[in-house]
């Protein structure tokens, strides 16, 4: 569901469900299908698990696209099949690339399992330009203290991709874009330049407005002007601000991102004859899906 903000488009998210956890997706929607980029947009929680209880997103492919998680609250454990075994904390990045092809899983650890534990955080996909979409798999890791900090009158700021305000961040891009995450303190307020073609602003908690307009919590907005915008928290707030060069079209199926319906249909069938790299030490093969 979308609704016009003459300049804006407003985007209210949908509800999936993803390994147990129910899950906000507004990208991509029927009326902004991408923000630069960004082809993927979750938000998962604020959920508490009771001990014993977690995620299970087990062992699935990606190919064409870069993952990045992004956690306000808990802890996961990635794997993947380069052999990558990572645990991510609030404020950190995990940063993977599909490129041609890769596996990887995601789960509450095991010591949140035995404890029980809160869980709160962004997942996005970010579609790989043609040039690299058929590259090398990867996968990194910054951590919190790595990145890049913009502050400034109530305002807190964390570069967890790309370039903006003029800072930018270790992880490894191959767009222009940029990806911050934002605390704001009640009154304070700040310009997003319009230094990137297509910008996006969610709203995660609290109460904002953007150019005086207020703007619902989980909602995003895709920017369709070429001013700067004007944000201002009328509470304690919390923002994730996207975008980048316009990407052209791209294809979605399953955890598929690719630039042509030929790239889809190989991967599914590389996927059904288990040609894809596995992880090492886990075992579970989840089928393709028939639809």
């Amino acid at each position: 569901m979308t609704s016009s903000l003459e300049t804006f488009i407003l985007v209210k998210p949908r509800t999936h469900d993803i390994g147990g956890l129910e899950v906000n997706r507004v990208l991509p929607s029927s009326a902004q299908r991408m923000v630069g980029p960004f082809v993927f947009f979750d938000h998962m929680g604020p959920v508490t698990f009771l001990p014993s209880q977690g995620v299970d997103v087990r062992p699935h492919p990606h190919i064409g696209l870069a993952t990045v998680t992004y956690l306000f609250s808990g802890d996961m454990v990635h794997r993947d099949s380069l052999g990558s075994i990572q645990e991510i904390t609030p404020g950190d990045v995990n940063w993977m690339t599909a490129g041609r092809g890769i596996v990887h899983s995601e789960r509450t650890g095991m010591k949140a399992r035995t404890t029980g534990s809160q869980l709160h955080g962004i997942q996005t996909w970010i579609a790989l330009p043609e040039s690299n979409e058929q590259g090398d798999p990867g996968f990194s890791h910054h951590a919190s203290t790595t990145l890049p900090r913009i502050t400034d009158n109530g305002i807190d700021m964390s570069l967890i991709a790309g370039t903006s305000f003029g800072e930018t961040s270790p992880a490894p891009t191959f767009s222009a874009m940029f990806y911050i995450a934002v605390h704001m303190q009640p009154g304070a307020r700040f310009e997003l330049p319009a230094e990137h073609e297509e910008r996006g602003i969610y709203v995660v908690e609290g109460d904002v407005t953007i150019d005086g307009r207020s703007i619902p919590p989980q909602h995003l907005v895709a920017v369709k002007h070429t001013n700067p915008v004007v944000i201002t928290a009328i509470g304690k707030s919390r923002l994730m601000l996207m975008g980048g060069d316009k990407m052209g079209d791209r294809f979605i199926w399953w955890n598929f991102v690719a630039s042509s319906k030929e790239l889809i249909e190989d991967a599914k069938q590389r996927w059904k004859a288990q040609q894809f790299p596995a992880i090492p030490g886990e075992t579970e093969f989840i089928p393709l899906p028939d639809r």
